[in-house]
């Protein structure tokens, strides 16, 4: 679960600033201590994160964002299965990202890839960056902890390049699992704040016919996890 920010839901008296502050904190304070052995024990149920580096494929000379990059796991594996491209990550967090430039400096990568600390709903690029879209745009596992989670699908494509394509990875329903295991996996993520988008699979079609592309959702494992794309035309 890279993490982005599981803010309360903002009301209307309450200022984005302030949603914000309230993200950025509650990540911290999560994953202060976490994000030193996070990459260790996640491994083993944040299913299908090497299957989405697998199909990302940039161009050559490319870029890539990933919102949400938590600890840098994916943007050092992406930066190394695919060394002819430019990798970006943007957390809410700034102890992950503390912990992301580390690794990535560690695994000398620090020419290609840049960090920047933002919202995944209101993040600009132009501002973080210097640059407006990418060629590829994904999330791992974050989508899941993103109170406005639609919004933040709606605010990558926005990043997304002609013809380029967003993807993203998280939790399925776990439709066909055994009913105990899905009732003690939902306490179990409640308790790190997050929750499976039962509507993610239309809500993509929402976004994508707003914005003239195309989606698709494909289960993994039994519908433990699921596997998406956006794709720019």
């Amino acid at each position: 679960m890279a993490s982005t920010e599981s803010q309360a839901e903002a009301s209307p008296s309450r200022s984005a600033g302030t949603a914000h502050e309230d993200g950025r904190a509650l990540m911290d304070a999560i994953y202060r201590h976490q994000r030193h052995i996070y990459d260790l024990t996640r491994k083993y149920y944040l299913l299908g994160r090497d299957r989405l580096i697998d199909e990302l494929a940039p161009p050559a000379g490319g870029s890539v964002l990933e919102i949400g990059c938590g600890t840098g796991r994916n943007l050092i594996a992406a930066a190394r299965r695919y060394p002819d491209a430019d990798y970006y990550g943007i957390d809410i967090a700034p102890v992950m990202l503390e912990t992301a430039q580390q690794s990535i400096d560690k695994a000398g990568l620090s020419d290609r890839v840049r960090l920047g600390q933002g919202d995944a709903a209101a993040f600009s690029t132009a501002d973080l960056f210097d640059r407006t879209t990418f060629d590829r745009v994904f999330f791992s596992y974050s989508l899941s902890m993103i109170p406005p989670w639609e919004q933040a699908i709606e605010n990558g494509l926005t990043h997304l390049a002609p013809d380029g394509t967003l993807m993203l990875v998280d939790f399925g329903m776990q439709r066909r699992l055994p009913s105990w295991f899905r009732a003690l996996l939902k306490r179990w993520l409640a308790a790190f704040h997050v929750a499976p988008r039962a509507d993610l699979e239309a809500a993509m079609h929402r976004v994508a016919e707003k914005a003239g592309a195309s989606a698709g959702l494909t289960s993994l494992y039994r519908d433990y996890a699921v596997l998406g794309h956006i794709t720019r035309t």
